[in-house]
């Protein structure tokens, strides 16, 4: 660690809670597409994404001009007071290409978590039910009602008290932790037997491609039962899509995957390239049972994030980032399955578009090949139940040459700590 970067953690040792967390011992000075410089003039090829936020890279040029030039107009009004009509043309460009039946509207928030929030609110107010059903695993964010959501303990509920009620978990099918399609559906039916009836079940609310719980994508044989029973009920579907959407998976919304479709989509992230935006889209008559006021904040739809947002759209349909993301991801998996077959320490790899995650046996495997990577230059992150996942999120403009460099790097890293772990290693 440089004398600076030694110097900066003193200070955030001094100035910041111990609940906010970081990576990295290191600050970045600068970015630029895939690439991150720390105050020292270290470099690290990104995979992280800033947590799947950056599909469109760093600070790309379209981005950059976007938010410049509406910095020359105004950067806050307050939509609720004085609207602009940048917000509506981007509503308007999204309920275009929702994957929601039929006429949709939508409403922009800053965070996901407040995105997650409000989708919550409208379904009460539509169904005039309390009950909402997430999954394990999920995470939906971090403030109290989407705590309750989130279906982890350590380190997002853990230490905070009583969480908000009429919220159950179901389990959420998944071939290597063993949770199969029937079981998964056998959960819910659990909850209507023991913890809430149907009619008062307001909304399930999963993740089609689970984040921080591992990278898990729904069977499609499962969402179309999840959407079955939910028309049965007469209980909405809300996919979460905060770190699925937007290029990620190969299609602009991870929905596209599947032949149904939900009533309501959260989504975030990459949504406004780096600012801070969410939104939710859904069912016309579905948005439109809140009464005016009921939807909102002071920083919703912020008019710099909304130009960022435009920008972003442009870039992905310009530069072709949903086949981007399938060519990258193929790229990746193909690598991971071949380190897979010379590793058994490798469980799975699991991968839709460039949604990529490698799930180690051992979480000690996983933090190895982080902890080396990060020493080689390579940004990575983790995820999962237990923390045994590596989890790729590479911003979808990284060069080629960029990329073959990460995926040397990564090979040799793989290698190296499986050895040094004194893991057998199958012949190539």
């Amino acid at each position: 660690m440089s004398e600076k970067n030694n110097l900066m953690q003193q200070r955030k040792a001094q100035a910041l809670p111990k609940g906010i967390g970081t990576l990295c011992d290191w600050y970045v000075a600068r970015a630029e597409n895939a690439t991150l410089w720390d105050q020292a003039g270290n470099s690290w090829i990104d995979f992280a994404g800033g947590i799947a936020v950056l599909n469109t890279g760093h600070r790309h040029p379209r981005i950059e001009q976007a938010i410049a030039d509406q910095l020359t107009k105004f950067t806050h009004t307050a939509f609720q007071i004085t609207p602009y009509e940048s917000y509506v043309a981007l509503a308007e460009r999204i309920n275009q290409r929702v994957p929601i039946a039929g006429p949709a509207k939508t409403a922009f928030f800053t965070t996901g978590a407040e995105a997650v929030e409000n989708a919550v609110k409208v379904a009460r107010a539509f169904t005039r039910r309390h009950g909402i059903i997430t999954f394990g695993n999920a995470f939906h964010g971090r403030t109290f009602m989407t705590m309750a959501m989130t279906g982890k303990v350590a380190p997002y509920k853990r230490d905070f008290g009583p969480m908000p009620p009429s919220v159950f978990h179901a389990r959420y099918p998944s071939a290597v932790q063993g949770i199969s399609i029937e079981a998964a559906l056998t959960s819910l039916d659990e909850i209507f037997t023991q913890d809430i009836a149907p009619h008062d079940v307001a909304a399930i609310v999963l993740e089609p491609v689970q984040g921080e719980g591992g990278f898990h994508a729904a069977p499609v044989e499962f969402m179309v039962q999840l959407r079955e029973l939910a028309d049965r009920h007469g209980i909405l579907l809300i996919a979460d899509e905060v770190q699925s959407g937007f290029a990620r998976t190969g299609k602009l919304f991870a929905m596209e995957h599947y032949p149904v479709k939900a009533d309501i989509i959260t989504m975030a992230k990459s949504l406004a390239g780096g600012m801070p935006l969410s939104a939710i889209a859904g069912r016309a008559e579905v948005m439109d049972a809140p009464a005016p006021g009921g939807l909102g904040g002071t920083y919703a739809g912020n008019p710099l994030a909304i130009a960022s947002a435009h920008a972003v759209l442009d870039v992905i349909e310009e530069e072709q980032l949903c086949q981007r993301a399938v060519d990258l991801g193929a790229r990746l998996e193909a690598e991971l399955q071949a380190q897979q077959r010379r590793h058994p320490d490798i469980a799975e790899v699991r991968a839709l578009g460039s949604m990529v995650a490698m799930e180690f046996y051992q979480a000690s495997t996983a933090q190895a090949v982080q902890k080396m990577a990060m020493e080689q230059g390579l940004l990575l992150l983790t995820c999962g139940a237990k923390g045994n996942v590596i989890r790729f999120l590479y911003p979808l403009t990284i060069p080629d040459a960029q990329f073959s460099q990460a995926l040397t790097i990564l090979s040799s890293v793989i290698n190296h700590c499986v050895a040094s772990a004194g893991h057998p290693v199958v012949p190539a």
